[in-house]
């Protein structure tokens, strides 16, 4: 029988959204697979449509939102007698291809068990434009991008390889490695504990692993208000610093944080210019 995948879920107020999730993640075809939603402590119908429309899915109901990083290490702890051989941590704000888990199953055979994969990621209102394609990651000069980002997919991204961090929308990890890396650092605000796992990963030998062939879709941080928001700026920015001040040195967090935010400021302006001219 092929290995068993526990797909982990968190919502927060998402009815609308994680039903959507659910609803792709219904038609996938690998034939040992379970999902467990992880609610934050949600005040909307999330749970109820799910026991409706979804009787099979287990829903883990949290006293209170704890955030990303807690909210998940409270699974892990959960789930830790449970016979997964793997987990698919995946945003709430996602659909998926039906082949996703057999395409991720590829790389594991490739690579091996140990390390953490991710698909290629298109956004759902484009869904031919890339998301994310690899992590390029160099904090000693402010390097936090996407690979492929806002690209249209013309397969210039096909080749399964070692990457620089894989992103939390979509994270294929096995119960071993995570309880290796002691979950998430609860000390991140929903932004950079994916990077700080794959930058702890890669200093025990535990490479992030790019897998083209597998795919998925996201409405970029819906729960936040937009891909520019400035909710998302805000906590990134003080993710971001978190994450440098936690890998570097007191020197190369001043360097790489000033040129973290000039690159972030180009960008922002850079979005405003683009989206007055349409």
């Amino acid at each position: 029988m092929n290995s068993h995948i526990k797909l982990l879920i968190l919502n927060w107020n998402g009815s609308e959204l994680t039903n959507q999730c659910l609803a792709s993640v219904e038609k996938l075809s690998y034939n040992n697979y379970s999902t467990m939603v992880i609610d934050n402590g949600s005040s909307d119908d999330t749970i109820a449509k799910i026991h409706k429309n979804y009787p099979s899915v287990e829903v883990l109901a949290l006293d209170k939102n704890y955030g990303f990083s807690p909210a998940y290490n409270l699974a892990f702890e959960h789930l830790q007698s449970s016979q997964s051989d793997y987990y698919l941590i995946i945003n709430n704000d996602t659909t998926v291809e039906p082949n996703l888990l057999e395409k991720l199953m590829e790389g594991v055979a490739k690579f091996g068990a140990e390390h953490l994969y991710c698909p290629i990621i298109h956004y759902v209102d484009n869904p031919n434009k890339i998301w994310y394609a690899g992590g390029n990651v160099d904090l000693k000069v402010g390097q936090l991008t996407h690979v492929g980002i806002r690209q249209e997919n013309k397969g210039q991204y096909s080749e399964l390889s070692k990457t620089g961090y894989v992103t939390g929308c979509c994270i294929f990890i096995s119960p071993e490695t995570i309880h290796k890396l002691n979950g998430f650092d609860e000390g991140f605000n929903m932004y950079a504990e994916d990077v700080d796992l794959c930058l702890r990963g890669k200093a025990m030998g535990i490479d992030s692993i790019f897998v083209p062939d597998a795919k998925i879709y996201h409405k970029v941080s819906a729960s936040v208000g937009g891909e520019f928001s400035f909710i998302k700026l805000k906590r990134k920015l003080k993710s971001v610093k978190h994450l440098m001040s936690k890998h570097c040195s007191p020197a190369q967090v001043w360097v790489g944080f000033s040129l973290y935010l000039l690159r972030n400021s180009f960008l922002g302006i850079f979005h405003s210019i683009s989206s007055l001219k349409k």
